[in-house]
């Protein structure tokens, strides 16, 4: 008992350290700590919570991530109506508003606003009891709203656990709005991911950020990197709208920093004009200016029309465009060998920066906006972001612009490019062509792939021009010599760099797989071809047949796993992979077959209190059990977590044995649940 209660302490403790980190990275963009680090804080946390699931509270950073996949969004009413905003367009229709304020309230009354930025988002509300998140819901239609709750859990820079300022308790309940955005730096890696997968693009950050928060898998929604700025509080507020914004700080939530109190409505309009001026250098999309009254009381004074509030205005800017000639057009090479065109433009000045380049996504964008080499074309920043080519101006045309030749070679290499049926991307032939070399070494040594810490892009470009590295395989020949050479690394990077390919090595053939980069071969498929063949050796004899046979893979991604294959160069960086250590096998393929879950059927259903559905499902499988979505007669096991829905009671309904986290951890590691 001594030992248990030593264990549960440390286990607070570090959920305290991990909150606290997590505040510094996710909401300051301050870390103190490297992701290593906190990585070795989560795993230990992990083990003391595996031991004692009864023990873990909701609030556990561990459950960040769950892995419920609901099979759709329930509805909620929020507690209050969460509005709308008018929207104001000009100078005069914020005067009259401001106007309209001022006949709203007592004769004399002084009003001051508060300027926030509009944040192009998703509206959402959080509710905590007692300073624990245990609601989120999208605005829906002011009154009813979708619950998010799952999928909010992963957004780090929302905390799950109020902060409590020194001296002062927590309310009761408490019932924050703000918008769930995506920064802009992950929505063009998101874009760009999906045009290498031939995947239509988002259009916008803010349709990017209502997509991910919508996903019926919270793991996907934890994927996407979304930030969440808090800008008002329902139940709980204080008397001064700005004085909320100060507490939301204080208890730990991210607010804007470029909001302003303001004394009057030409103080506002300064700040409308300035905020102009600087939100194309902002890491985040608006598309406007939020004025509000300032005073809670007077707010009240003056109420709603509808769903909208009398006491606040959205001042939209207008969509700055431009107009410019398309010079030429040049094709770059991404790391799945897909060709995106670009449009050269002659510089134009566009939303506070000169453009000269514009994307035009795909050959079917061209052709169906009818673009051609010394066009007049309309841009705009697509999300403030990305210049895009809205249209040609077909008027202007003299006859002497020509139609956009589609490459029929790589312009990095000169092979053959070909495009695949049913797929807007065209794509580079050649395995060795060097751009192809340069993106995939990138993803070679990524998080979820090899992980090879301290190896980031810079390195790899520098690792390359230099001549030490062509491929993945010469990493791993590598010395201290070879990188103190390399700008900014010096001994002690090196060596870190050096332990980090060293300990990659050790890595299961799954994730070596999945680093390949083999088109259309994701963490999923790779895991699924692991555990199928067991070894790199087997799995280079197989027939796509075998490989289309397995469940989820089908006849596309078999084509492409024995192609890749097939080709004599890639055999050979297998080759010196292994010659180099690294791992061309699976352990978890020899499972324990006295295991009590060897050979069982398991499904899982609802959010388990320390294990994500992923993880269940990797340490079901690597005791040799099978995992299956759905339950029938066949089903030896359905393990439930919280709110287990529609599977757990067709499960009763077959009288198949239902189980818990616990039953299922003390099964994997050797009792019998029959034995019990």
């Amino acid at each position: 008992m001594e030992e248990k209660n030593q264990l549960l302490a440390e286990a607070a403790r570090l959920r305290t350290e991990i909150r606290h980190h997590e505040y510094l990275y996710y909401v300051l963009d301050a870390p103190e700590i490297t992701d290593a680090e906190y990585d070795r804080l989560m795993v230990r946390l992990r083990e003391i919570e595996s031991q004692w699931p009864e023990e873990v509270p909701e609030d556990s950073p561990t459950r960040r991530v769950g892995g419920k996949v609901s099979p759709e969004f329930t509805e909620v009413r929020h507690l209050t109506p969460l509005l709308s905003l008018s929207n104001a367009f000009s100078e005069a229709e914020l005067r009259a508003f401001d106007e309209r304020v001022h006949n709203g309230l007592p004769a004399g009354s002084k009003v001051e606003y508060v300027m926030e930025p509009k944040i192009d988002g998703l509206a959402c509300s959080l509710i905590y009891e007692n300073g624990r998140l245990v609601r989120a819901a999208t605005r829906g239609d002011g009154v009813v709203g979708e619950n998010v709750t799952a999928n909010v859990r992963t957004i780090r820079s929302i905390p799950l656990i109020l902060k409590a300022p020194a001296g002062q308790e927590l309310p009761e309940l408490f019932d924050v709005r703000g918008e769930v955005y995506m920064p802009r730096h992950e929505f063009m890696r998101l874009n760009e991911e999906r045009a290498e997968a031939g995947e239509s693009e988002f259009a916008n950050p803010r349709n990017a950020a209502a997509g991910s928060l919508r996903q019926l898998d919270p793991q996907v929604t934890a994927k996407r990197s979304l930030s969440f700025f808090a800008y008002y509080v329902g139940d709980g507020a204080k008397e001064r709208h700005s004085d909320s914004l100060a507490m939301l700080t204080g208890y730990g939530f991210k607010v804007s920093e470029n909001y302003r109190l303001v004394s009057s409505i030409d103080e506002a309009l300064e700040y409308i004009s300035e905020f102009n001026e600087k939100r194309a250098g902002l890491s985040y999309d608006t598309d406007g200016a939020v004025i509000k009254v300032n005073d809670v009381y007077q707010q009240r004074i003056l109420g709603a029309t509808g769903k909208d509030p009398r006491w606040a205005i959205a001042f939209k800017y207008p969509p700055e465009q431009a107009e410019t000639t398309m010079e030429d057009i040049v094709w770059r090479v991404g790391r799945t060998g897909v060709l995106t065109p670009t449009a050269v433009l002659t510089p134009v000045k566009l939303s506070g920066s000169t453009v000269s380049r514009a994307t035009l996504h795909n050959v079917d964008f061209i052709k169906e906006k009818d673009i051609r080499i010394g066009d007049r074309v309309i841009i705009n920043k697509a999300g403030e972001i990305i210049p895009e080519v809205l249209r040609v101006v077909a008027e202007k045309r003299s006859g002497e612009e020509t139609p956009v030749e589609i490459p029929a070679v790589c312009p990095e290499c000169g092979w053959q490019v070909e495009r695949p049926e049913n797929e807007a991307a065209i794509r580079c032939t050649n395995p060795h062509c060097p751009a192809l070399g340069r993106e995939g070494l990138i993803h070679f040594v990524s998080r979820d792939a090899m992980n090879i810490e301290g190896c980031g892009p810079s390195v790899i470009n520098q690792l390359m021009d230099t001549g030490l590295v062509k491929d993945a395989a010469d990493l791993y020949n590598l010395t201290r010599d070879d990188l103190v050479q390399l700008e900014r690394m010096g001994e002690k990077s090196a060596d870190n760099l050096l332990q980090a390919l060293e300990a990659s090595k050790e890595n299961e053939m799954d994730r070596l797989l999945f680093a390949l980069g083999i088109r259309h071969v994701g963490a999923k498929v790779a895991r699924l071809l692991a555990t199928e063949f067991g070894s790199m050796e087997k799995l280079l004899t197989a027939e796509p047949e075998q490989l289309a046979a397995i469940r989820d893979i089908g006849s596309k991604i078999a084509e492409s796993v024995v192609t890749w294959l097939s080709v004599p160069a890639n055999r050979d960086l297998l080759e010196r992979l292994a010659a180099a250590g690294l791992k061309m096998d699976f352990t978890a393929q020899a499972a324990d077959t006295a295991n009590p879950l060897y050979g069982k059927t398991l499904v899982f259903t609802g959010t388990l209190p320390t294990l994500g559905r992923a993880e269940a499902k990797t340490m079901a499988q690597d005791a040799g059990a099978k995992v299956s979505g759905s339950v029938s007669k066949k089903t030896d096991y359905v393990v439930a977590g919280a709110e287990a829905g529609s599977k757990l009671e067709k499960a009763q309904q077959l009288g198949v044995t239902v189980i818990d986290e616990a039953e299922f951890l003390q099964m994997l590691h050797g009792a019998s649940k029959e034995a019990e």
